[in-house]
C-alpha cells in the first residue's frame, strides 16, 4: 500500500502533553511499499493518519530503517535524540485528508517548504482552527496560556524572555532552508512557503504558507497564501497577488512565467505568461478593461476576469483618461540574472 506520507521528527508538549509545533528534518512523500510497512509494523498503525511518540528502545530498529533507504538526517535525529529528553515523534499519514492534529499540520507545511509539493497540492483544510496561537520566543516556541509564568520563571533567573512574534505559523527558515534561496527578512516567509531554487526574496517582500514560486523568481512584494508565481516574474515593490484568504475566495490567482507585476500594482486574476501590469495599478476581476488593438486604438471593454490566465497581455491606466486599457505584450520580462545565479 502506498501511503502519502511519513516524518520523523520533534515537538513541543505544552503543559497538557499536546503537541503545540513539530519539526521534520527530512520528511518522506510516498514512501515505498518496503520502508512504510516496516514503520508500520514498528509502532503497530493500523489504519488512517496518526502521530505514535517513539520511544528510545525503538531508535535503533528506526535507525537501521532509514539507514537502508540512505535517510541520513532521519539517522542523525535518532543519534542526537540518545542523549536528550526532546519528544521524538512518528507522524503517518496514509492519505491526504484534512489536518486533524498540529503535528500532521505541520508535516504538510513542511512538505510544501521542502518543495515535495506545491502549493494546492496538498488539502489544508481546517488548519487554522487545527494550530495554535504561539509565542516565539528567544526560549522556543511557547503557548500561549502559558507564557505570563515562563516570563516570570525567565526574570527571575535573569534573562528577559524576548517575545519574536504571536501566530499560528512559524517562519520557514526556523524548520527548512531549501537550497539556491535568500531571504532578506526571514520573519517575512512562513513555514509552508514554496521557495523555487533561484528564488530571492528581499527585506520587504512576503510569502504565506501554501504559496511561493516555481524557481527563479525576485519577490519584493506580497505573495499571498495560494498563489503560485512562475519562473521568471517578478513581484515589484509593494506589489500584491490577492489570496484565497484575502478575498480571492476559490479562484486561484497565480503568475504564470516571466511576468512582472509593478511596483505597488496589484491582480485579483491569474495571469498567464509574458504579462505585464503597470506599477501602481491594481486589477480585480471586475475591473473593466479596454482592449486595444495593435495602432493602440480602443475596440471593446470586458472586465478582467474574463482575461484571467491568458498570455502576453500589457496592463496600464491611461494617464489622460484614467481608464484601464490592456495591449499585447511582444517583449518578455528578463530577470537580472546576476541577482540569482550566486543563491
Amino acid at each position: 500500500m502506498t501511503y502519502f506520507a511519513i516524518a520523523l521528527g520533534t515537538s513541543t508538549l505544552n503543559k497538557d502533553n499536546k503537541i503545540i509545533e513539530a519539526w521534520y528534518p527530512q520528511p518522506i512523500l510516498k514512501p515505498d511499499a518496503a520502508l512504510t510497512s516496516a514503520l508500520t509494523s514498528l509502532v503497530k498503525h493500523d489504519s488512517g493518519n496518526a502521530v505514535y511518540v517513539i520511544e528510545k528502545s525503538q531508535y535503533q530498529a528506526l535507525a537501521e530503517l532509514f539507514a537502508a533507504q540512505s535517510l541520513n538526517l532521519n539517522v542523525s535525529l535518532l543519534e542526537a535524540a540518545k542523549n536528550s529528553e526532546q519528544n521524538i515523534v512518528l507522524t503517518i499519514l496514509e492519505n491526504d485528508a484534512a489536518p486533524t492534529s498540529v503535528a500532521e499540520g505541520y508535516l504538510k507545511l513542511h512538505l510544501l517548504s521542502h518543495r515535495l509539493v506545491k502549493p494546492q497540492q496538498v488539502n489544508l483544510d481546517g488548519l487554522f482552527g487545527v494550530l495554535h496561537n504561539i509565542a516565539w520566543t528567544s526560549e522556543g516556541p511557547i503557548d500561549m496560556p502559558e507564557l505570563p509564568e515562563r516570563q516570570i520563571a525567565a526574570r527571575m533567573a535573569g534573562r528577559p524572555l524576548e517575545v519574536n512574534c504571536i501566530d499560528k505559523f512559524p517562519k520557514m527558515a526556523d524548520y527548512v532552508v531549501p537550497s539556491g534561496i535568500r531571504i532578506g527578512d526571514t520573519s517575512r516567509v512562513r513555514l509552508g512557503a514554496h521557495l523555487g531554487e533561484g528564488t530571492t526574496v528581499m527585506h520587504a517582500g512576503f510569502v504565506n504558507f501554501n504559496a511561493g514560486t516555481e524557481a527563479v523568481s525576485m519577490v519584493e512584494g506580497r505573495v499571498s497564501a495560494g498563489v503560485l508565481v512562475g519562473n521568471g516574474s517578478d513581484v515589484g515593490g509593494g506589489a500584491s497577488i490577492m489570496g484565497t484568504l484575502s478575498g480571492g475566495g476559490k479562484e486561484v490567482v497565480s503568475l504564470g512565467e516571466n511576468c512582472l507585476l509593478g511596483a505597488n500594482a496589484g491582480t485579483g486574476i491569474a495571469l498567464g505568461d509574458r504579462c505585464t501590469i503597470e506599477a501602481g495599478l491594481y486589477i480585480t476581476a471586475g475591473t473593466k478593461v479596454t482592449m486595444l488593438d495593435s495602432d493602440k486604438q480602443p475596440t471593446t471593454t470586458v472586465k478582467a476576469r474574463e482575461l484571467s490566465g491568458k498570455s502576453d497581455l500589457l496592463f496600464w491606466r491611461n494617464a489622460q483618461t484614467g481608464r484601464v486599457e490592456c495591449l499585447t505584450n511582444k517583449s518578455a520580462i528578463e530577470l537580472n540574472a546576476d541577482l540569482h545565479s550566486h543563491n
